[in-house]
């Protein structure tokens, strides 16, 4: 009994840990760009957009298309890069594991 007693603490103390880790999340950033860094999106771990900056040379009246496909390229590379930062802090404490609906 005393060891089911020490599990469930350990238990507890995990998820503690799981949920400072993903609260710390939120107050992280990455960033992902598109054409050479012309457009940056600015995203947090929990994959809010925080920012978007578009340098005047993006911007072309004719070509309309061209910057909504770099807009939609550095949002892509901002999400990815936000799923890799929450899958790195949080595998610190799952062992790796995916844990559905965690991240």
């Amino acid at each position: 009994m005393n060891n089911m007693n020490q599990m469930m603490k350990q238990v507890k103390k995990m998820q503690e840990q799981m949920l400072k880790a993903q609260e710390e999340l939120g107050e992280k950033t990455v960033e992902g760009t598109a054409g050479g860094g012309v457009v940056l999106v600015t995203m947090n771990g929990h994959k809010k957009l925080i920012n978007i900056e578009i340098k005047p040379e993006a911007v072309d009246p004719e070509d309309v298309e061209m910057l909504q496909d770099l807009v939609l390229t550095a949002v892509n590379d901002a999400l990815t890069k936000a799923d890799e930062l929450a899958n790195k802090d949080m595998s610190k404490y799952t062992g790796g594991m995916k844990i559905p609906g965690l991240f």
